[in-house]
């Protein structure tokens, strides 16, 4: 009777075995993605956070959810990605919102407003104060959902074959700048130029182009800026942060298991945390090695950075009234700037300054 009673028992259990195998193999399928990045494979911080964020995934699905990286121009130009996850060519991509400011203004909130937050509170206003939300509305009007990935932190205000001295110097100087910031340079007498990172340098060598920014010492470093430009300016007011977005082509995001679509927004927020996180270890010792390769750092003029943010006020006041994604982004933003910079003078502000006193004494 015991032995009868165990096969009894055995036999439901492998009955319930074979059954139960295949709803967990359906619920793990093999998944492979491409993803097409705005950044050459140069820019180990940029783009190796691409490649870290596709580890991760494969890591936190058991190898079942591939994810292969691509620098910009290997499937797509680096300033088309939103275009090519829009249509599906690729099932997603990496890059800067604000390269697609032409499209719609509203875009640059997703990667820095000028005169707009620094990276803390930037990633606090996406995550808590309904900017992610909001920038979705308006990406799925392209048939694409956004999650904020890596950020660069404040940036520099870029490589000058000039001194800027005056708003003077600003009349005709073409000038590359990423993003909607282009129009405030324009409002100012600037010729900005939209181009991508890989090609900067041989505009600037050729004299194509008379300045340019990009992120700040480690990436400058790399792209050889300071062979060709001498004046390396300060702050980037253009980009108190600079925020990167995994943009997802929203009917393939859409079909994917719910877990797999967990293991995009958690390594996401690792990637974030890896990118912002390297990029403050590897900047100190690039500024110093590029003084020592002969960059003059220089800071903005008072009355450039104040003509540049009336100029930049101007346009939102208009811009708020005539688009309802930047009016309705804009109102959110500012009133969290006004908390949060009041917040930060007496936290962070108070706490660098005096660590600053204290080391200029040792």
């Amino acid at each position: 009777m015991k032995r009868r009673d165990f096969l009894k028992v055995t036999g439901v259990g492998l009955a319930a075995t074979t059954v139960a195998a295949p709803a967990i193999a359906q619920s793990n399928p093999e998944i492979k993605w491409r993803l097409a990045a705005s950044w050459p494979k140069a820019l180990d911080t940029l783009y190796g956070g691409c490649e870290y964020f596709s580890k991760r995934v494969a890591e936190i699905t058991d190898n079942k959810f591939q994810i292969q990286s691509f620098a910009a121009g290997e499937l797509v130009p680096g300033l088309q990605v939103l275009d090519a996850v829009s249509n599906g060519t690729v099932e997603m991509g990496n890059t800067a919102l604000y390269y697609y400011w032409g499209k719609n203004a509203a875009f640059t909130f997703g990667t820095s407003l000028p005169f707009g937050l620094n990276t803390r509170a930037h990633i606090a206003w996406l995550h808590f104060g309904g900017g992610t939300e909001m920038l979705n509305d308006l990406l799925k009007e392209y048939n694409v959902l956004g999650i904020p990935t890596g950020s660069t932190g404040a940036q520099m205000g870029g490589w000058f074959r000039k001194e800027i001295k005056s708003m003077d110097d600003f009349r005709g100087l073409k000038f590359r700048i990423g993003g909607f910031a282009g129009t405030i340079i324009a409002k100012v007498g600037g010729v900005p130029q939209q181009i991508a990172g890989g090609d900067i340098y041989p505009a600037l060598e050729k004299g194509t182009i008379d300045a340019a920014e990009w992120v700040g010492p480690y990436d400058d470093e790399k792209l050889g800026f300071v062979k060709v430009a001498k004046y390396y300016s300060y702050p980037g007011w253009w980009e108190g942060t600079g925020q990167g977005h995994n943009v997802m082509n929203l009917d393939k995001w859409n079909a994917l298991p719910k877990h797999y679509q967990a293991a995009i927004e958690c390594a996401s927020r690792d990637t974030f945390t890896w990118v912002t996180g390297k990029y403050d270890y590897v900047n100190p010792p690039a500024l110093k090695r590029l003084i020592v390769a002969g960059a003059i750092l220089k800071p903005f003029p008072q009355e450039v950075l104040e003509a540049c943010y009336a100029a930049a006020n101007e346009i939102y006041a208009d811009l708020s009234k005539t688009n309802p994604h930047f009016g309705k982004m804009y109102a959110s933003l500012s009133a969290f700037r006004a908390e949060s910079l009041a917040w930060m003078q007496v936290a962070e502000l108070s706490y660098d300054s005096f660590m600053m006193r204290m080391r200029t004494r040792t």
